[in-house]
């Protein structure tokens, strides 16, 4: 589908690719319209809605300018998904023990590996480029424990993130996992966030909402931050390659030998860009939003109960050749705990090996939008190439 609302509020429109948007995030749309660094306008996918520091599911163009918050704290979040060259009949009847596997072998919530799992070559490198950061910026060595973030490397985290095994439409089997830049990730986007907004009450910026603080290219920190930023984006990249290739082994002793037939695309859907759209080099942020180029291959998850869907962009210059990265959440956390039972997890998730407790009750199916109605208002950015659903679960 085509643009469905133009909102004309601020310095420059916001062109919405869904008619459901709560107040809230209507409101976070038109504040960062209003900056001045914002080139020709805001868009906001079928997912979007209202987030800490700006709206999730948003696309923000900005000039010679980058705004921390948007990027938001987890720094480079994103997907990875492969085909393993298995089919449904191949899996046992009860995948508890495969559940069970992929738990031992990849730390959720706030647990991390004992040491690291990774190449030695590979902690060096990440670790250089780090040390860099610090030097500059050693209160970032403080909000962390020294080296967890090594060992955080090939772990899932908690709330939203997830590995799944999912099967597609022609019943191949997919590994699939939504993660990160874990704890390293959400300090330097914390450091990063509070060091712009005291450098704009420095410099008596005057801001509708104290979350859009901003870097300008020439500014004290701008460099540092842009370092930072592409450090954890890599991070994260290397965290979910490592993740799926754990995963990947874990299953191996449980099921027919396989081979690792296609990687759909390692992506992020919260990170900044250099990119070029109206004429004009630019910061890209995507905020829960995936790149969409022509044929460029991407991963929309639905929730924890619905299908997920492997995407190829068309290229649309109005969304700035993006698209959502999710089904969005229509309502908190707390409102979904308070709203739903765990006889209601259990019947949405019905079929999906997968955790029932109260534990996961934020992440029920319910408490997300209908990601088949998400698919439809984005025809005209994305090409369904794989539908899948999922058969486990594994929730941090």
């Amino acid at each position: 589908m085509p643009v469905k609302q133009v909102i004309n509020k601020g310095r420059v429109p916001i062109k919405i690719y869904t008619d459901q948007i709560e107040h809230g995030a209507l409101n976070q749309l038109i504040n960062i319209a209003q900056l001045p660094i914002i080139h020709h306008h805001v868009a906001a996918m079928p997912d979007v809605h209202a987030g800490i520091g700006a709206t999730v599911g948003s696309v923000i163009p900005t000039a010679g300018a980058i705004i921390p918050a948007a990027v938001g704290v987890d720094i480079g979040c994103g997907m990875n998904a492969v085909r393993l060259t298995l089919k449904a009949a191949d899996l046992p009847d009860d995948l508890r023990r495969l559940r069970g596997a992929v738990e031992k072998a990849v730390p959720v919530g706030f647990n991390h590996h004992d040491k690291p799992t990774v190449q030695r070559k590979s902690v060096n490198q990440l670790g250089a480029g780090l040390d860099r950061i610090i030097g500059r910026h050693p209160g970032i060595a403080k909000m962390q424990k020294p080296h967890v973030w090594a060992r955080q490397l090939g772990t899932l985290g908690g709330g939203n993130h997830f590995i799944e095994l999912c099967l597609d439409e022609n019943q191949a089997v997919w590994v699939m996992l939504h993660s990160g830049s874990r704890g390293i990730g959400n300090v330097i986007g914390r450091y990063f966030i509070s060091l712009a907004r005291k450098d704009a009450q420095r410099h008596q910026l005057h801001l509708p909402d104290r979350d859009l603080a901003y870097f300008q290219e020439g500014a004290e920190h701008f460099d540092d931050y842009v370092h930072a930023v592409e450090w954890a984006q890599d991070y994260a990249l290397a965290n979910r390659r490592e993740m799926m290739r754990l995963v990947v082994e874990a299953l191996r002793p449980l099921l027919p030998p396989f081979q690792v037939s296609k990687e759909a695309i390692n992506c992020h859907h919260n990170y900044v860009a250099r990119e070029t759209h109206f004429g004009q080099d630019l910061f890209l942020t995507r905020k829960g939003a995936i790149a969409a180029a022509r044929d460029q291959l991407g991963i929309i998850p639905g929730s924890m109960g619905t299908r997920s869907y492997i995407v190829r962009g068309k290229g649309n210059a109005e969304s700035f050749c993006s698209c959502s990265h999710g089904a969005g959440r229509t309502m908190s956390r707390s409102e979904a705990k308070r709203r739903f039972s765990r006889s209601d997890l259990e019947a949405q998730t019905r079929g999906v090996e997968c955790r029932k407790d109260r534990g996961v009750l934020d992440e029920i199916p319910g408490a997300y939008k209908d990601i088949d109605r998400v698919m439809a208002d984005q025809t005209d950015l994305v090409d369904i190439v794989h539908t899948l659903k999922q058969v486990l679960c594994v929730k941090g």
